[in-house]
């Protein structure tokens, strides 16, 4: 999607050709060596003549992308906001299970077109699902018949915990015949991987 790239990168007095990959809250660079730049570290993000120059206390890198350099400068200035991420816009039908956070539960509800907190609505656009622990993760498949056809499964769990694994979402996402297509922070905490049905399924 136009967010990872090969390309040179300067810093430190080093020059190294490599992989830049732009996540959601951070710009990562493995060749040579290796660089982890989070967007609330940077103190200036400039692009000119095909290059995006980063600084950030203690240190700085120059990432020479051609073309893209000016939309990344774009979007590490300006990041989607949580809800943009999880593709929550007016006009939809959502469900939800199992989902604790009350302030995401009522900006749901304010946007959707249809929404539940309690029973899932049949063809919903998106569906969001928490799991606290693998067991949880049964009741996946359970969800898919009331996706749309091009509908979306949010599989919301806990980050650094033993309980629950992204190996495990990943598994019980394929296991209910789904495909992985995006990961999101959810929040400080927990962390959402999306799933939605195979092309030559809808």
């Amino acid at each position: 999607m136009g967010n990872e790239l090969l390309c040179k990168v300067r810093s430190g007095g080093k020059t190294s050709q490599g992989k830049a990959l732009l996540e959601t809250s951070e710009i990562i660079f493995r060749g040579d060596f290796r660089l982890k730049i989070s967007f609330a570290s940077l103190k200036s993000t400039v692009a000119k003549n095909g290059e995006l120059h980063l600084q950030w206390d203690g240190g700085d890198a120059v990432f020479e992308l051609g073309e893209r350099a000016a939309k990344w400068a774009d979007k590490i200035l300006h990041p989607k906001s949580t809800a943009e991420k999880l593709g929550i816009k007016p006009g939809l039908i959502i469900s939800t299970r199992a989902i604790a956070d009350a302030a995401f539960l009522r900006d749901l509800r304010a946007k959707a077109k249809s929404f539940s907190g309690t029973e899932l609505l049949r063809d919903s656009d998106l569906i969001f699902f928490g799991a606290a622990e693998s067991a949880d993760l049964a009741d996946v498949s359970e969800l898919v018949p009331f996706l749309a056809s091009a509908g979306a499964l949010w599989i919301v769990y806990p980050k650094g915990k033993q309980e629950i694994k992204e190996s495990h979402v990943l598994a019980a996402g394929k296991a209910a015949g789904l495909v992985d297509v995006k990961v999101v922070k959810f929040s400080g905490t927990h962390t959402a991987l999306k799933f939605v049905r195979p092309v030559a399924k809808r």
